[in-house]
């Protein structure tokens, strides 16, 4: 099998890509590196994964890269809240005119299943907990409503021209490869940063505050699964459908 993993040497992506290998598929990556590193791939060796620097928002000559691809996973975009809202062009670039120009390249190639990373933050603040998908939708930043907007596109086209697309809205991942730098990330980013540099721990208020935390290796099986499976046009939220406090986590 052959799979196309786009933002493939980022944290998500780049664990994507070992589960891949590991079980026996060539991978091209797809990534411009502004997030990820090319550190985190680098036990690969050419023969089983192709990376390309490339910027998918800005560049529609895709389609070589799809050859034989069986399985696109379209993890590349912006991740960062503050940022999109000091720039939300840039966030809207890269999510929504990337995807688009990522499903139309998937869909002149005819691939076996086209996996979307998604966003849990489209619910916003939820009313309930455990969240499902059929929870109200609102994006309460421009992050969360370009990566709505890409799942949208991905979803209408699965309607419109029969492509086998399933959604994933992710929760908060943790685990190997995840960012310690920047002035943005999630808790456990922040945290394990804080704890390398021998530092206090920061906790915001009372720290009673939840969150629907899922390690890595069990978002890369749904992924995984999700492309095996036969479902198409679907939504799927991946967390571990538990509410976990900072306190805790502390």
């Amino acid at each position: 099998m052959k799979s196309l993993v786009t933002g493939g040497a980022g944290f998500i992506g780049s664990n994507l890509v070992d589960q891949l290998v590991k079980i026996g598929h060539k991978v091209i990556v797809l990534d411009n590196f502004s997030i990820g590193r090319k550190s985190n791939l680098s036990h690969h060796t050419k023969k089983n994964v192709k990376t390309i620097k490339i910027d998918i928002s800005g560049n529609k000559k895709l389609d070589g890269y799809f050859k034989g691809v069986d399985y696109v996973f379209h993890l590349a975009g912006l991740v960062d809240i503050i940022p999109s809202i000091e720039n939300p062009n840039k966030y809207f670039k890269s999510n929504v005119v990337g995807t688009l120009n990522i499903l139309q390249a998937a869909k002149r190639s005819s691939v076996k299943k086209f996996i979307y990373a998604g966003s849990a933050s489209c619910y916003g603040t939820p009313e309930k907990y455990p969240t499902n998908e059929k929870s109200k939708i609102d994006p309460q930043y421009p992050y969360a409503l370009t990566k709505f907007l890409g799942e949208q596109l991905v979803i209408h086209w699965a309607k419109v021209y029969h492509m086998p697309n399933v959604s994933l809205r992710f929760f908060n991942a943790y685990g190997p490869r995840s960012k310690t730098t920047g002035a943005y990330g999630s808790v456990f980013s922040i945290f394990l940063a804080q704890k390398l540099a021998k530092k206090s721990l920061t906790i915001v208020g009372d720290g009673k505050q939840t969150r629907d935390f899922i390690h890595i290796f069990d978002l890369v099986d749904a992924m995984v699964k999700a492309a095996q499976s036969g479902k198409s046009g679907e939504v799927y939220n991946v967390g571990s459908g538990q509410e976990t406090s900072i306190n805790l986590v502390a």
